[in-house]
């Protein structure tokens, strides 16, 4: 399905490149929380939350996978709860406009896993609306068991978890696409937590960053307005928030305007 995505996307050269967060982003919640729910009682064991660091989520949920099969949770079951989150307000309208208008690029930068969120675009249909996801690897062994494993190990961003840096990912993204002879008039980012803020640094001043209000990004942009923060000062690309799907859409019409994309 991506392979057939991207050869649609070479067709026109001149895009604008949506690139997406996914949990409280594109689903109205967070997927892996959401499957912890499955544990017996709804709650982890200390040994397991022991685990747990801003630099060990990959392996957190590991762990909590492994239990969850030690408990007869099966695949199949993870994955008809995943179905039940919903996509974020609005998060369908944009994706229908986005499809008709012809012009836009999408692609999710996550730090949930592979699985989880194909069950959750299978169950949305978005595959054909995605062109490619970075997330973290993962995948359902003979027995019925999810492993995940990390993205990759860095060391070069302090602003970002040990395995997935969102702003590397997004920029050698841009760089492989223009070396494939692609071209963005502009870059849209769209998150809700802290970890969004990287790849929101290294967008132009020609982009956007579309932190959702109300969440971590949200309230640190706006905290840096009167409390300075040398972080979220080197932001260049404009800043606009967000409630719903369609406040998105609302600035996609502009900007199509601006550019004359999707025209015929």
């Amino acid at each position: 399905m991506v392979a057939e995505n991207m050869a649609d996307l070479t067709t026109q050269r001149e895009k604008i490149l949506m690139a997406f967060d996914f949990d409280n982003t594109l689903i109205d919640d967070n997927v892996d929380l959401a499957v912890v729910q499955l544990a017996p009682g709804g709650k982890i064991p200390d040994d397991v939350r022991a685990l747990y660091s801003d630099d060990g989520w990959t392996e957190y949920m590991g762990a909590v996978f492994c239990l969850l099969h030690e408990h007869g949770v099966t695949a199949a079951q993870i994955r008809r709860h995943v179905h039940q989150i919903p996509l974020t307000p609005g998060m369908s309208e944009l994706f229908h406009y986005m499809h008709a208008r012809g012009c836009f690029e999408c692609i999710i930068i996550s730090d949930a896993n592979s699985v989880l969120i194909q069950y959750s675009m299978e169950k949305h249909q978005l595959d054909s609306a995605i062109a490619q996801v970075f997330t973290n690897p993962a995948d359902v062994d003979r027995s019925g068991r999810l492993h995940v494993r990390r993205y990759h190990t860095q060391d070069w961003c302090q602003l970002s978890t040990v395995n997935l840096c969102k702003g590397r990912i997004l920029q050698d993204y841009i760089k492989q696409r223009s070396a494939e002879g692609v071209k963005y008039s502009c870059v849209l980012y769209v998150g809700d937590g802290s970890n969004d803020l990287c790849p929101g640094l290294t967008l132009a001043p020609h982009d956007y960053l579309l932190p959702r209000k109300g969440f971590s990004l949200w309230k640190k942009i706006q905290q840096a307005r009167s409390k300075p923060d040398s972080k979220v000062k080197g932001l260049k690309a404009s800043v606009v928030g967000w409630d719903s799907g369609v406040d998105i859409m609302n600035l996609l019409e502009r900007i199509v305007a601006d550019c004359k994309l999707g025209t015929s």
